[in-house]
């Protein structure tokens, strides 16, 4: 048996969440719905303008990594973050969750640990200006052979593709993780994220890649086609298992069993934030387990509705009670 059942790999970002209408974001110059990158300076602006912040340990992949922990799954996570304030708080919190948090905090250098100011609107919507700070230098070295290799199911996060060391990172952690037999995947993260590097995430698909989990915009980015069954058709072409959040729609899965759609219960939003994490959390769950792919999609829907029912990217009830409670564990 495996050191860990999940590892993650992806950006070490603490969140910082407060509330916010859209007059508040128009006059900061925030662009309401999507993730922005920002510079040291814009970040600190933003963070001294919020008000009732929240704070936590976050990153897309680590939000999931933390669900699956949550869930019962040994878990790990490979990131990089400062020896300061904010570097250990973060690393405190991924421990104190369950999930080991592999790499010690760097000590020396100018970089100071990522954060992310997530303004999240009255409809739930989220808005995220994400200074990457230290996080962004992750590298080859940094990937823990011992890590990699004992992980039944590693997850990437395709945020990291933005510097080529980020992409090193994870050719070296898939290769290692798959020659040992585990299983690799990725997800896309984000639309614009698939637009800068659409040639190396089809490369990687195709060539490293045991599943990858995407919304239905990424999808259509990166086969540039408004045709999702097309999207699908080609990734599942090379591509063990495809899968597609729809936003409130039946999430579609591509696999070995063909088709599967699953269907989502709706929910009103109180905070979006970590909604696709969270599916990728209960997706994950699933896959670790033996479940097929339809169970699979229904433990990733009652993750995300748990999540965007309050405040915060992770999970605030039981929801192991919650898979018991639907009859899919």
């Amino acid at each position: 048996m495996k050191t860990y059942q999940i590892v993650g790999i992806g950006n070490a970002i603490v969140d910082v969440l407060t509330q916010s209408d859209d007059s508040f974001l128009d006059h900061m110059g925030i662009e309401r719905g999507i993730m922005q990158l920002v510079e040291r300076a814009r970040a600190e602006v933003l963070y001294g303008a919020m008000e009732g912040r929240v704070q936590a340990a976050g990153g897309s992949v680590a939000n999931t990594v933390a669900g699956c922990g949550a869930l019962g799954l040994k878990t790990g996570f490979i990131g990089r973050v400062h020896d300061d304030a904010l570097g250990r708080f973060y690393a405190d919190a991924m421990s104190e969750d369950g999930t080991d948090f592999v790499n010690p905090p760097v000590v020396g250098g100018e970089l100071p640990t990522s954060r992310s100011m997530i303004f999240v609107s009255p409809d739930g919507e989220r808005s995220m200006n994400t200074y990457l700070g230290i996080s962004a230098e992750l590298g080859p070295s940094d990937v823990s052979p011992e890590a990699a290799a004992q992980a039944d199911i590693l997850f990437l996060e395709g945020y990291l593709f933005d510097k080529d060391k980020g992409k090193a990172a994870f050719q070296t952690a898939a290769r290692l993780c798959r020659e040992a037999g585990g299983r690799p995947g990725i997800a896309l993260s984000d639309p614009f994220c698939v637009n800068r590097h659409r040639a190396d995430f089809l490369t990687l698909i195709a060539h490293e890649m045991d599943f990858v989990i995407g919304n239905e915009a990424e999808w259509l980015a990166l086969y540039e086609t408004e045709d999702l069954d097309v999207a699908l058709g080609l990734a599942a072409a090379v591509c063990e298992i495809v899968v597609c959040t729809r936003s409130g729609h039946a999430v579609r899965i591509v696999s070995a069993d063909g088709l599967t759609e699953v269907p989502v219960d709706r929910v009103t939003p109180v905070d979006a934030t970590g909604a696709g994490d969270q599916f990728a959390a209960g997706f994950l769950y699933g896959l670790a387990t033996g479940h097929d792919m339809a169970t699979c999609g229904r433990m990733g829907c009652i993750a995300a509705a748990e999540v965007i029912g309050h405040m915060g990217a992770r999970p605030k009830v039981d929801v192991l009670a919650l898979f018991e409670k639907a009859g899919v564990v």
